[in-house]
């Protein structure tokens, strides 16, 4: 610890995220990557534009992106704000909107990334226990608060919440603005973007890095009323005026056009998380419901640690969360491919002789 660190940074616990290994070899399960590539329409555009432009800085304001998005979802383009990756989104969401006099609500297991930014732009902050069966309980945020902020569907469980649920919690919560963080909606969950024009209070984040498997691109992008959308712009304005560069630009649009890819590889890891949810609950596993490309799941009468291990020593990774205790015996399996899924059951039943 420098002497030259300040007092916030002393005692700042930051994100941890996923392991990225080295190791190719290892089936990696672990950070809900999408197992299948962006189309050859996508990487066809993006290698087209690695020319003399690239000398040149990109639109800041990347408008033919929010063109494609306002299309795509109906909206005006002052409703759209586009950023590196979605947590640069929710890290705006939170300096601007959430930084209150009273505490913002999220669920007691969500979004590990939500306590740090509280934590770094000093928010206070509650967290709302789910239900026994891991369900976010609406009526259990409708206390005073500074904003209310949850993923859907969430994570690391995987359980979705109904539209009608989202817009029951608007309508009752008219005094701060609800953030619905739609990382993973792509894989059957429905998404409220279509409430942002109804409620002046509703902002909703969603990634290009899952459903569109462009994780190493960073993009995302957030939508609401435009007054909400101008204070993300006045932090992005103040901090990064370029946070999209010229080929992630482009790989968003393409992938937009790109649906029939888009759809195709979203419905394979749909039909994978089927199959595998089908065959861990033959061999012992409890499954919790999922919306998302990954389950959240653990065996009858073995520790998640002992599983994670066992996995971890026949190239298999994935993702045990040692805290809180209550979700201390689950894993969280990413969605890979059908033949990653079958070798995954078929170590997991020598591993459980």
């Amino acid at each position: 610890m420098s002497k030259f660190w300040g007092e916030l940074i002393k005692k700042l616990e930051p994100y941890t995220p996923g392991e990225q290994p080295k190791d190719l070899n290892l089936i990696k399960l672990n950070t809900n990557e999408n197992p299948f590539g962006p189309g050859e329409i996508v990487l066809s555009e993006i290698k087209k534009n690695c020319e003399d432009y690239l000398r040149l800085y990109p639109d800041p304001e990347s408008i033919e992106l929010k063109k494609a998005l306002s299309k795509l979802h109906n909206l005006s383009l002052e409703s759209i704000f586009v950023s590196n990756g979605s947590d640069e989104s929710l890290a705006f969401i939170f300096q601007a909107l959430l930084k209150k006099n009273k505490p913002i609500l999220f669920p007691d297991i969500t979004y590990s990334f939500y306590p740090v930014y509280c934590q770094l732009y000093e928010i206070d902050y509650k967290k709302i226990p789910l239900d026994q069966n891991f369900n976010i309980n609406i009526d259990d945020f409708l206390i005073d608060n500074g904003g209310i902020i949850f993923p859907n569907p969430n994570a690391p469980t995987g359980i979705p919440k109904s539209t009608e649920d989202i817009e029951n919690l608007l309508v009752k919560n008219k005094q701060s603005i609800v953030v619905i963080d739609e990382a993973y909606v792509d894989f059957g969950t429905n998404s409220v973007v279509g409430l942002v024009n109804d409620f002046d209070n509703l902002i909703v984040t969603q990634s290009f890095s899952k459903g569109r498997s462009l994780a190493g691109m960073r993009i995302g992008c957030a939508f609401g009323n435009p007054d909400l959308i101008e204070a993300l712009n006045r932090i992005k304005n103040s901090f990064n005026s370029y946070p999209i560069d010229r080929l992630a630009q482009i790989a968003a649009i393409t992938s937009i056009f790109d649906n029939n890819n888009f759809k195709k590889n979203c419905q394979k890891v749909i039909e994978a998380r089927l199959y595998l949810e089908q065959q861990l609950k033959k061999i012992g596993f409890d499954v919790l419901p999922s919306g998302a490309n990954f389950v959240f799941t653990k065996h009858q009468s073995n520790s998640g640690k002992y599983l994670y291990d066992e996995l971890r020593k026949n190239q298999i990774l994935v993702r045990h969360f040692n805290s809180p205790e209550r979700i201390s015996n689950y894993l969280r399996i990413t969605i890979g491919t059908m033949n990653q899924m079958q070798k995954l059951i078929s170590v997991l039943r020598e591993i459980l002789k």
